[in-house]
């Protein structure tokens, strides 16, 4: 089903159905969150399900992301690039680098052991989930509002593609939903980062997207605090 919603999602953003290409991500995400769980509970766990759990992600969460940013690098002011080769536009192509490194972080994933608990460098659907939600912005905020003018330009694109490119295989420790109990103590940051993720749900519930935009870099930015008060406490 995670596969079947990227496909749906990489035919949606090619005939322009941002709507659909976005939310047929989201329930690729939704599908990729729960399958390990089904799987446990119908004790059907197999080390197939490893290989295409990453070959379904790999389309949703990157190659569909990197169409969206392809589409939307198209239609910023570079559509009047002097830059062609036998009629292509050269450089919206920087899009496709969130494939090649999706692709370079879930091969890493696969055999690394340190990602048990936690992640090495930003997860494929979070990183999928930021670019389309500002894939969908570009078409639903007023064209004439300035919040436009910065995401749709690129001089704003071309480094978000750089930097999430980079964050897929920085090695970076950023923390995982997984919860070993229910202690505050011991999940402070999780309960931070679910309590305010659900009080930005709650003030952007109209623009989902919008919520999703401010989401992903609190999240990075909280694993980056909780870091440095780890490294504090191993003084």
């Amino acid at each position: 089903m995670n596969l079947l919603s990227g496909v749906g999602g990489i035919v949606a953003a090619m005939n322009g159905s941002w709507n659909w290409a976005f939310w047929l991500m989201i329930a690729g995400a939704g599908f990729d969150f729960f399958d390990g769980m089904i799987a446990r509970l119908l004790k059907v766990s197999r080390p197939m399900g490893k290989e295409l759990d990453s070959l379904a992600d790999m389309v949703s969460f990157g190659v569909l992301p990197s169409i969206m940013m392809y589409k939307m690098l198209l239609n910023s002011t570079l559509e009047q690039s002097p830059y062609e080769i036998y009629g292509v536009k050269v450089l919206p192509l920087i899009a496709f680098l969130i494939a090649a490194f999706s692709g370079l972080r879930l091969a890493k994933f696969n055999i690394d052991d340190r990602q048990a608990t936690s992640f090495i460098g930003l997860p494929t659907p979070a990183n999928a989930l930021f670019i389309g939600a500002i894939s969908l912005a570009t078409h639903k905020i007023c064209h004439c509002s300035w919040i436009y003018d910065i995401i749709s330009s690129p001089y704003f694109l071309i480094p978000i593609t750089i930097l999430q490119s980079y964050l897929l295989v920085a090695e970076l420790p950023l923390f995982a939903l997984k919860f070993k109990n229910l202690k505050w103590k011991d999940n402070v940051i999780r309960y931070i980062f679910i309590i305010g993720s659900i009080v930005l749900l709650a003030i952007f519930y109209k623009w989902i997207y919008m919520a999703i935009i401010i989401i992903i870099p609190f999240y990075i930015l909280l694993s980056i605090i909780n870091n440095i008060i780890k490294k504090q406490e191993h003084v």
